[in-house]
């Protein structure tokens, strides 16, 4: 109930931190000389069509139909087939608001029909997507067509650098959190410790403590493992488990699905020794894994942090200031977190690099997402009077 609850909340936020800024969407005046009257306006693109995924429909729905609402464009929403109603509900509280008619729309159905058509309308001038890279190029694909402009965030596989002066209790709580919050079925949640060897022993077994002491259970009880969205999920979740055991990993806790609970449950798992051309340390799993590796320098640590293709989010755990500022200087990731995890909020500009996406959401860059830039000159037919 509590992230539940926090989800209602969040999406409260951005719908008053964006009506906040709707009228400061200014333009700027150029100047070009006594004869010449030159600005800018930024203008909304149109229909913007937004596919949500199904791990935080209502704050994410929020968080992209604020800013297009905001900067003048009209919204269609294609709700994940998995989450669907709050999305509607949304649309239906836009109405009781009194937004005109037309001004949101939630559109429910398959990603392979209803999101394609969506995407495929003529009308259609500007695409938001949250979800798979895989279904990313789909959609990039579709748009590069029409020639319409994308914000694209396709997932991470973030990875946390922990130094062997950092603060183990501040490592453990952002692992207790970053990785098995909403049962690791975030975006830029902590799938990757990569641990200064010489403490790398110490930390995993207080790793294994407090994930063995998590509890397990439905989301209205304020249970730290709630389930998995599907049992296709926690099938690929497994099938992540076994193919990291094949390829050398290993298994500190976890693993297996919970035969204790009915539901789609798994267990809260960490593997260790992971290596970094191995499947879990590459590939995005979306459940409640962990992988540790080590480093011996600061370099390697970098180097190992930096060695997927995706770049959505990334950490590091140091009491040594220049060595954090140091370390984040060279993540290569669209945000850093520094001795936490979801250090970010509402306000700070969130989005990928590398294959992880295109484009910022949150903060006061996503608006720049959301309209385009036109120009206006104007030559006077004599230069302004001195008078």
């Amino acid at each position: 109930m509590e992230l539940a609850d926090g989800e209602v909340q969040t999406a409260i936020r951005y719908l008053r931190y964006y009506g906040g800024l709707a009228d400061k969407l200014e333009g700027r005046s150029i100047p070009r000389g006594a004869n010449l009257v030159d600005y800018t306006v930024r203008s909304p693109f149109g229909v913007s069509a937004q596919i949500v995924p199904w791990n935080g429909p209502l704050e994410l729905t929020a968080r992209s139909l604020a800013c297009a609402i905001a900067t003048g464009n009209s919204v269609v929403v294609k709700s994940p087939e998995l989450a669907p109603l709050s999305g509607v509900e949304l649309a239906r509280a836009c109405e009781t608001a009194g937004l005109p008619a037309g001004a949101v729309n939630v559109l429910t159905g398959y990603g392979q029909t209803a999101g394609q058509a969506l995407i495929e309308h003529p009308d259609v001038r500007h695409i938001v997507f949250t979800g798979s890279i895989t279904t990313g190029r789909m959609v990039l694909k579709t748009a590069a067509d029409r020639i319409v402009p994308c914000i694209m965030e396709l997932g991470g596989k973030s990875a946390a650098v922990v130094y062997s002066d950092a603060d183990l209790d501040c490592v453990v709580e952002a692992v207790r959190v970053g990785t098995f919050l909403n049962a690791g079925q975030n975006c830029n949640n902590l799938t990757r410790l990569i641990v200064e060897r010489s403490i790398a022993d110490k930390l995993v077994e207080r790793v294994r403590v407090c994930v063995e002491g998590l509890s397990v259970g439905p989301g209205r009880e304020n249970c730290d493992i709630t389930p998995l969205i599907s049992q296709n999920q926690r099938q690929g979740v497994e099938r992540a488990c076994q193919t990291a055991l094949s390829q050398g990993a290993r298994l500190v806790t976890g693993g297996t699905a919970h035969s204790e609970r009915s539901g789609y449950f798994m267990a809260a798992t960490v593997f260790a020794d992971v290596a970094r051309d191995s499947n879990l340390f590459q590939q995005e799993v979306f459940g409640p894994v962990l992988a540790v590796t080590t480093f011996d320098n600061p370099g390697m640590a970098v180097n190992l942090a930096n060695d997927t293709v995706h770049g959505l989010a990334a950490g590091v755990f140091t009491r040594d200031i220049d060595r954090a500022l140091w370390t984040a200087d060279r993540l290569w990731a669209g945000q850093v977190y520094v001795n936490g995890w979801y250090v970010g909020g509402v306000e700070t500009p969130f989005g990928g690099i590398n294959q992880s996406g295109y484009g910022r959401e949150k903060g006061q860059e996503a608006l720049d997402g959301y309209v385009q830039t036109r120009n206006v000159g104007i030559r006077l037919s004599q230069p302004p009077s001195g008078n």
